[in-house]
């Protein structure tokens, strides 16, 4: 009797390719400029070509790649704008969020952040960047959760991969962790102020780091002296 092999849906074909190559992305494997050749891409996930260009446009989608012409993708090359324009959302969302999730925290939420902040300790010691990269990503993750508020995360969702990206970017990872406890400690104080003002503070430092890392000092004093909504107080 002949075993019968099991064909994989073509819908859950790209969602492997998408994760794959998203993820190539964010870790820094697949790099600013670098081609997407869907011919070399097929050959490399042994699918057809059609899941490999559906998958492609969902990261064009995503802001991941960009079509330097109709017949090159390539992954894009970030701008100072394009980081501005990220850690704005932040600010407006995560911010609010922080402040509902120290009201709304349940003590199993909390304890499920402490867990997530041993196990960033450990990634951080160990100097694992795509370990620190995945917790720190579920810590906020986390945090948006606890707000409650469904619109919240929705909001959030279609910048998720993009919002991963620019945590990876930043490397002061022992600074992380400090500010991650620091506001951990304070939305588990139960006041949404102090929850709030560390959020801020948090995204704001985060965001100077990262441009910092990606663009240089001059980059990051062109972007302050070009706007004031992310500068440091």
């Amino acid at each position: 009797m002949s075993s019968m092999t099991k064909i994989e849906p073509l819908g859950a074909v790209r969602e492997r390719v998408l994760a794959t190559l998203r993820q190539e992305i964010i870790a820094g494997r697949l790099g600013p400029g670098d081609r997407l050749v869907e011919r070399e891409l097929a050959d490399r996930f042994g699918v057809s070509r059609v899941p490999v260009r559906e998958a492609i446009r969902a990261l064009v989608a995503e802001g991941f790649v960009h079509f330097e012409t109709p017949r090159r993708t390539v992954v894009r090359r970030l701008a100072p704008a394009d980081v501005r324009e990220l850690f704005e959302l932040r600010e407006a969302l995560e911010v609010y969020a922080a402040g509902l999730a120290a009201a709304r925290a349940t003590p199993e939420d909390l304890a499920e952040v402490e867990e997530l902040l041993d196990q960033a300790t450990t990634a951080t010691e160990a100097e694992d960047a795509e370990a620190i990269t995945d917790i720190n990503s579920r810590l906020h993750d986390r945090i948006v959760a606890m707000a409650g508020n469904g619109l919240l995360i929705a909001s959030l969702e279609p910048v998720a991969g993009r919002l991963r990206w620019m945590t990876r970017r930043n490397e002061e990872w022992h600074q992380l962790l400090v500010e991650h406890r620091e506001l951990y400690e304070a939305i588990a104080s139960g006041d949404p102020d102090r929850a709030r003002a560390h959020a801020l503070t948090h995204v704001r430092t985060n965001y100077r780091s990262t441009v910092r890392q990606l663009f240089g000092e001059a980059g990051e004093t062109g972007e302050a002296r070009e706007t004031g909504e992310l500068e440091l107080p």
